[in-house]
C-alpha cells in the first residue's frame, strides 16, 4: 500500500525538523491529532493543525497533556491514524497513557521533541535525557519501538516509519527527536506518494460473531476493529483475556505480557535500524543518536585523519536495543565511545551488551548545547591506551 496523495507535499522542501515530522505524519495517513503545545515540539502540530483540515483531518488542543493523551487513542479506536507531540514535562505527564495504550495495543505515536531538564529544564535547548524514560517511563511489562532521527530529511522518512511500526506491531512508537534537530533547516526530499510505503491498519475481516478483539493468528498481534463498526468489543486497561473482558488471573497475566514484549522482540533485526561503517577492523566504535551523532562524525574523521581505526554505529532505532550487533562488535573492538545529551543513559545499554568484553566510555553532556567534536575525539583517542593499560594490569 502506499500514501494517500492528499497528504503527500512531493516535492524539494526547505524545512526544519518540526515541519519535517508534521509533513511525515501527513504522508504516513495521520489525520488527527490531539496535543498540548509545548516547546520545542510546538511547530509540529502548528503546522498540523494548518494543514490537516485540507486533507479531511482535525486537530484538537486539548487542555493539559494528560488529555491530549488518551484523546489520540480515541482517535485511534474510532478509525483513524493519530499522534500526539510534546517535550519533556509533557513526556513525564503522558506515562499513564502510554502504558495504556500498550496494555491495550492501540498503534499511535507520540514525539518527543527532547529539551534539558528535570522538570521545566531548558525549554529552547537541547538533551537527550528522555531516552530511558521512553522505553521505562510507564509501569508493568511492555514493548515499545523509538526511533531518533538526526535530520530535518529523517524527521521525515522516520516518522512515515514510526507510523508503519505502530500499525504492524499495534504499539505506541516513540519518536525521540531533540531540540536541535526540531529546529534545525534542511533540505528535505518528499517523494511523490506512490513511492511512500504505508502499513495499513490491521483491520479484521471477521464477521461480527467471529470477531474477539485481542486474538491472534500466530504472529501475536490481534486484528483491529474501530468503534461504530457493529463489532462488540471492550478496551480495558486490565488484564484482559481474547474477548477484551477483564481477567485477573495469573494465567491470562503470563500469556498477556509475554506476547506484549514477544511481538517486538521476535521482530528485533527487521525493527533494529542503524547506521553502521567501518567497523570491521576498527579499534574504536563512537555509539551515537540524534543531533550528537553529526557532532561525533566530526570526531570521528579528525581521530581517522591522527590513525586511529574508529567505525561508527549511529542507531536510528534505540528501542529495541540493538544488543545482538553491539555484542558482536564488542568481540573485537577494544573500546565503545558513547557520547549523549545526558549523563549516562544508553552508555548503560552499550556497556551492559558489551558484557565486559570491550570497555564502554560515556562522554556526558548535562545538555544546553551540544558536544564539541574535540570531546568526542579526546576519548577516541584514550580508548585504546585504556584498553592497552587495563591488559597489562591483567597481565
Amino acid at each position: 500500500m502506499t500514501a494517500d496523495p492528499r497528504g503527500v507535499l512531493t516535492g524539494t522542501h526547505f524545512l526544519d525538523g518540526d515541519h519535517a515530522c508534521c509533513e511525515g505524519a501527513l504522508a504516513a495517513g495521520a489525520r488527527f491529532s490531539a496535543g498540548y503545545p509545548i516547546t520545542p515540539s510546538t511547530e509540529i502540530v502548528e503546522r498540523f493543525a494548518q494543514r490537516v483540515p485540507t486533507v479531511g483531518g482535525s486537530f484538537i488542543q486539548m487542555e493539559d497533556e494528560l488529555a491530549a493523551s488518551i484523546a489520540l487513542q480515541g482517535g485511534v479506536w474510532g478509525g483513524a491514524k493519530a499522534f500526539t507531540v510534546t517535550s519533556g514535562p509533557g513526556f513525564s505527564l503522558m506515562m499513564e497513557h502510554i502504558g495504556y495504550a500498550a496494555m491495550t495495543e492501540t498503534p499511535c505515536v507520540f514525539v518527543d521533541v527532547q529539551r534539558g531538564g528535570p522538570s521545566t529544564g531548558l525549554p529552547t535547548l537541547p538533551a537527550q535525557a528522555d531516552m530511558m524514560q521512553a522505553r521505562w517511563g510507564s509501569h508493568g511489562d511492555y514493548g515499545v519501538i523509538a526511533l531518533c532521527p538526526n535530520s530535518p530529511q529523517e524527521c521525515f522518512d522516520l516518522t512515515v516509519k514510526a507510523f508503519n511500526f505502530s500499525e504492524e506491531f499495534r504499539i505506541p512508537v516513540m519518536f525521540m527527536m531533540d531540540e536541535v534537530v526540531g529546529h534545525m533547516t534542511e533540505k528535505v526530499v518528499i517523494p511523490p506518494a506512490d513511492q511512500i510505503e504505508i502499513v495499513p491498519r490491521k483491520h479484521t475481516n471477521k464477521s461480527v460473531e467471529e470477531y474477539l478483539p485481542y486474538a491472534t493468528n500466530g504472529d501475536l498481534v490481534p486484528e483491529m476493529a474501530h468503534a461504530g463498526e457493529g463489532y462488540k468489543f471492550h478496551v480495558t486497561g486490565l488484564t484482559h483475556d481474547d474477548r477484551g473482558y477483564p481477567n485477573m488471573t495469573p494465567q491470562t497475566q503470563h500469556t498477556l505480557v509475554n506476547r506484549l514484549q514477544n511481538k517486538i522482540l521476535n521482530a528485533i533485526d527487521r525493527i533494529t535500524l542503524v547506521e553502521e561503517e567501518r567497523t570491521e577492523d576498527a579499534d574504536v566504535v563512537v555509539v551515537s543518536y540524534g543531533i550528537t551523532s553529526r557532532v561525533a562524525q566530526r570526531a570521528i574523521e579528525m581521530a581517522r585523519a591522527r590513525g586511529v581505526k574508529v567505525g561508527k554505529l549511529r542507531l536510528k532505532t534505540v528501542w529495541p536495543f540493538p544488543e545482538k550487533l553491539i555484542r558482536t562488535l564488542a568481540e573485537h573492538v577494544k573500546a565503545f565511545v558513547v557520547p549523549e545529551l545526558n549523563l549516562g543513559q544508553m552508555a548503560l545499554e552499550v556497556e551492559r551488551a558489551a558484557a565486559g568484553k570491550a570497555r564502554t566510555i560515556l562522554v556526558p553532556h548535562a545538555g544546553g548545547s551540544v558536544h564539541k567534536p574535540e570531546e568526542i575525539l579526546a576519548a577516541i583517542q584514550l580508548a585504546p591506551s585504556q584498553q592497552a593499560a587495563k591488559q597489562e594490569a591483567v597481565r
